[in-house]
């Protein structure tokens, strides 16, 4: 933690040249990271989630400049959205689709021309166009890592839950209290919508009468489930030991349980599965050079960048090349045949209006108080 403090107040010159060198071995801080004095305006620097700060995420950056640019890492995008509204400089930032509006809402991003991208050509169709990629006509995010949320399950335990097909209604069947496990957050009210026939789009806005007209069905999901998730690895133990036998998942849980020999299977719904996605965005509080910022959401485009995505945490990449070079096990696992097609299939999801977001993690709040 204090090694993040020092390379962010490095990057925002609120500490001296003296001072960096003599502390930054103590901090383990090499010298590609301190910026030269008199000219941090050449360095770029970039507010990214924990552990996407290696440089196997941006090899083609570092083959080109010679070393990586300075980090600034978050755990949310509330957290790094209010560092730059506090007058942190960062020239690029990593959020994801649901919150780039945020940014944009708040004047802090600048429209990327896309052309300045060598790997633009290849990002998946849909992803180009997605919202939250473009917002009032512009492009205002390059999307880079994806995955899905549906349903992960143990064949051999389930029984014959899917006999007419996977479901998310098995999370709302009181057949299957204490079994299964769904993750904290609103999502699920719109699932159990859709369970019902409402399309993602009409649940995705759900507020006022409907919202909680829908609240008594979404609770069957809070009291059906053996546990509320928010750490990954929870419900993967849980799945892995018998404690569960299906769960809200993304692509790298099943993956992950068939390295331990588990057998286990990723559903496709029948009412439609998830993808997440999130990207590069340029802001206008930066220093450097706008060609390096172009250089480093190029490099994270990268088919090279995408196979380590891949191959390393089953996530996928918005570069459709990567999953040509990407190992064929791994993107079995994550129950990927065709990459375009599966893109196509899925429902992204969509941003949602403050007012919306708002109501619906006040009843969500309600439902788990309450247990209905």
């Amino acid at each position: 933690m204090q090694r993040i403090k020092f390379i962010d107040r490095m990057a925002s010159g609120r500490v001296s040249r003296r001072d960096i060198l003599k502390s930054a071995a103590a901090f383990g801080v090499g010298a590609t990271l301190i910026p030269k004095l008199g000219h941090a305006a050449e360095v770029l620097t970039c507010l990214e989630w924990t552990g996407y700060d290696a440089p196997e995420y941006f090899a083609p950056y570092v083959g080109k400049h010679g070393s990586g640019p300075n980090f600034s890492t978050f755990g949310g995008e509330e957290e790094a959205l209010a560092k730059v509204r506090a007058g942190f400089a960062a020239d690029v930032m990593h959020p994801c689709n649901y919150s780039v509006g945020r940014f944009v809402e708040a004047g802090l991003t600048v429209p990327i021309d896309t052309a300045r991208l060598s790997n633009w050509k290849d990002v998946f169709p849909a992803l180009q166009k997605a919202a939250g990629v473009v917002v009032d006509g512009n492009v205002v995010m390059a999307p880079a890592d994806w995955g899905n949320a549906s349903i992960a399950y143990r064949p051999d335990l389930i029984g014959d839950a899917f006999k007419d097909g996977e479901t998310w209604g098995i999370f709302y069947d009181d057949a299957f209290a204490g079994k299964v496990s769904m993750l904290d957050d609103p999502l699920v009210i719109a699932i159990g919508q859709m369970v019902k026939g409402m399309s993602y789009k009409q649940a995705n806005l759900l507020v006022g009468e409907d919202l909680q007209a829908a609240k008594a069905f979404g609770a069957k999901a809070v009291n059906n489930s053996r546990f509320l998730w928010t750490d990954a690895t929870e419900l993967q133990q849980g799945l892995a030991s018998g404690e569960i036998v299906a769960a809200y998942a993304w692509n790298d849980t099943v993956k992950n349980l068939k390295d331990q020999g588990i057998e286990a299977v990723y559903a496709k719904p029948k009412e439609g599965y998830f993808t997440w996605f999130c990207g590069m965005t340029l802001l206008n509080s930066g220093k450097a050079d706008v060609a390096l910022a172009y250089d480093f959401i190029d490099a994270w485009l990268s088919p090279e960048t995408g196979k380590t995505l891949i191959d390393g945490s089953g996530y996928g990449h918005a570069n459709m090349k990567s999953f040509e070079i990407a190992d064929p096990e791994v993107v079995k696992a994550m129950g990927i045949t065709d990459p375009v097609e599966h893109m196509n299939s899925a429902i992204l999801f969509e941003p949602q209006p403050s007012n919306v977001v708002n109501e619906q993690t006040k009843v969500w709040e309600e439902i788990k108080a309450l247990k209905l």
